[in-house]
């Protein structure tokens, strides 16, 4: 899950008519966390796109075919073993939050853009269990709230995956500064990681493994909608979080996972 600076409009879950709210919640529902990405507030802003998105990926969620996806997503991306860490209660909670909503929407969200880009379903993969809803995370800090110095440690992390739209500031990052001790960890911890290469290396196994589901996932989802107009313009932010945005932060939310295990 990511948020952007000012640069994307988005309908907050606090601020969401009952017709919005009644997708948010079903997209909470169907992923097993208790928040909704960016990518889908965003949607919500824009007339007709989140109905057009939803309707295509409710059967999905609801069938588990998504499920079933996001974990063969998050077993196709090799990540490098960092330093064991101990962290504080409630760390581990989140960054499984942010791992299972991001793999589950890239996997979803990737079809969907590829399907209207013209790719043909293929043969249903095996379905899996959604997990029981995660607890929901505190409330996520804005970057011009924090203290200048942990600022500047998040600015730091998010400039390191060179994204093409600078403004957009990974929202695990944001998150974790409820913990400011974790965040000062980061840039040693997540060296390996978060070098060009690792960057690279990563996202791009992230986006090869949900492309390898899509047409699977294309054969899981539901009729699409006729396009609302406001689709064009929505088209290249979709493009930027399922090619860029989420795919950078699976690998991170993956090994992050793994050095909390291995202090364990």
């Amino acid at each position: 899950m990511v948020r952007a600076a000012m640069s994307l409009v988005e309908i907050r879950e606090a601020d969401a008519a009952p017709e919005v709210a009644t997708i948010y919640a079903g997209l909470r529902q169907g992923v097993g966390v208790a928040q909704v990405n960016l990518i889908w507030r965003h949607a919500a802003a824009l007339p007709g796109v989140l109905d057009w998105l939803w309707a295509q990926a409710a059967p999905a969620l609801a069938s588990g075919a998504a499920a079933g996806a996001r974990d063969r997503i998050a077993a196709r991306v090799a990540v490098p073993a960092l330093a064991p860490v101990a962290a504080p209660p409630g760390v581990a909670e989140l960054i499984e939050t942010y791992n299972r909503g991001n793999v589950t929407n890239l996997g979803v969200l990737t079809a969907i853009r590829l399907r209207a880009a013209g790719l043909a379903g293929g043969s249903p993969g095996a379905t899996a269990a959604t997990g029981a809803m995660l607890p929901k995370p505190p409330a996520l800090p804005k970057l011009a709230d924090l203290p200048p110095d942990v600022a500047t440690v998040v600015q730091a992390l998010a400039d390191r995956h060179g994204l093409s739209d600078a403004s957009v500031v990974p929202s695990l990052y944001l998150h974790l500064t409820h913990w400011p001790e974790v965040v000062a960890l980061l840039p040693g911890l997540l060296a390996p990681v978060l070098s060009p290469e690792g960057v690279a290396a990563g996202r791009d196994a992230a986006v090869a493994a949900a492309e390898a589901e899509a047409p699977g996932l294309i054969a899981a989802l539901g009729p699409a909608p006729a396009a609302p107009e406001a689709l064009a313009g929505f088209a290249p932010t979709l493009a930027l979080f399922t090619r860029e945005v989420i795919p950078g932060m699976v690998p991170i939310g993956l090994a992050l996972t793994g050095a909390l295990r291995g202090a364990g």
